[in-house]
C-alpha cells in the first residue's frame, strides 16, 4: 500500500497579510476564476497514484472539508481521508506531520511507503513523477539560492549522513561541521521504512512536541543505517506558495 500525507493546517500569515478578516482563506484553497485553480487541486492530481492520501489540516478546516465534498472528483475523494489538527494556532508544524503518520501506521497493514508533501507548494509533473517512480527514501531540493531566512537546508556531512538546518524566527543560520554538498530543500520526502517512521513519530511526541517537521525526519534519517537507500532528487520548477504574488507566479506556471 502507498499513502500520502498532505499538510495543510497553517494559519497562512503571510499569504492573508492586510486581508480583511472575513476575506482571509486558506491558501492551498485560493483561486480567482477557476476553482481548480488551487494548490491542493494539482497536487492531488500528481497523487492520483497513491492507495490513501491523507490531509491534515486546521486553520479554516470547514473550508478545506467543504472544498473537498465539491470540488475534488470522486475517484480522489475515495481516496482522501481528512484528519483536523487541534493545536495548529499553538504548535509546529511537525504535530501535523505526526497526525498524519499515526493516522498511516494506526490504521493500515502493509504500507511500503509514505511520501509527504507541504501542502503549499508546487512542483511540475516530470520532477514529481520521479518522486512517485523511486523504489528507495527520497530527500528532494529545489534550484533557488539558499538563504536563511527562508530556506530549509540538507547538507551532506563527511560521513555522508543528511542533516537539515533551518531557523523558524527566519534569522541566519549556522553550520558547524564540514560538508561534502548542500542543498535548498524541496520539501518533499518519501519514508520507505514504517519500523523507523514509527520510531521517530513516536519521539517526536515524547520529547520534540514543538518542533518543526524537521524533528521527525531528520530523527528518521538518524536511525537509518545505510545511506545508499537514500534518493536525492532535484527538482525543476518548485515554488513555495507564501504570498499572494507568488500565487500569481504558479498560476502563470499552470497557464504554460
Amino acid at each position: 500500500m502507498k499513502i500520502s500525507i498532505i499538510t495543510v493546517a497553517g494559519i497562512s500569515t503571510r499569504f492573508n497579510k492586510d486581508i480583511p478578516e472575513d476575506e482571509k482563506i486558506l491558501k492551498c484553497l485560493y483561486y480567482e476564476e477557476n476553482p481548480h485553480d488551487t494548490l491542493i487541486f494539482h497536487m492531488l492530481e500528481k497523487l492520483e497514484s497513491y492507495d490513501k492520501i491523507i490531509i491534515v489540516g486546521g486553520y479554516r478546516y470547514s473550508d478545506l472539508t467543504g472544498y473537498i465534498d465539491e470540488e475534488i472528483p470522486e475517484v480522489l475523494q475515495e481516496k482522501i481521508i481528512l484528519v483536523e489538527n487541534d493545536h495548529f494556532s499553538d504548535l509546529s508544524s511537525g504535530y501535523s506531520l505526526y497526525l498524519g503518520i499515526k493516522e498511516a501506521l494506526n490504521n493500515f497493514d502493509e504500507i511500503d511507503e509514505v511520501l509527504f508533501v507541504e501542502g503549499d507548494l508546487d512542483i511540475d509533473n516530470e520532477s514529481f513523477a520521479k518522486i512517485v517512480k523511486s523504489d528507495k527514501n527520497v530527500l528532494t531540493f529545489n534550484r533557488e539560492p539558499i538563504s536563511s531566512n527562508k530556506s530549509v537546508v540538507l547538507y551532506q556531512n563527511k560521513n555522508n549522513e543528511y542533516h537539515y538546518l533551518f531557523n523558524s524566527n527566519h534569522g541566519l543560520l549556522s553550520l558547524s561541521e564540514p560538508f561534502k554538498a548542500i542543498f535548498n530543500s524541496g520539501q518533499t520526502w518519501k519514508f520507505k521504512d514504517m519500523g523507523l517512521l514509527r520510531e521517530a513519530n513516536d519521539n517526536f511526541y515524547n520529547n520534540l512536541i514543538e518542533d518543526t517537521n524537521l524533528g521527525i525526519i531528520q530523527k528518521y534519517l538518524d536511525l537509518m543505517e545505510n545511506n545508499e537507500d537514500i534518493e536525492i532528487i532535484g527538482l525543476k520548477h518548485w515554488v513555495n506558495c507564501n504570498t499572494r504574488e507568488d500565487y500569481q507566479n504558479i498560476k502563470d506556471y499552470w497557464r504554460k
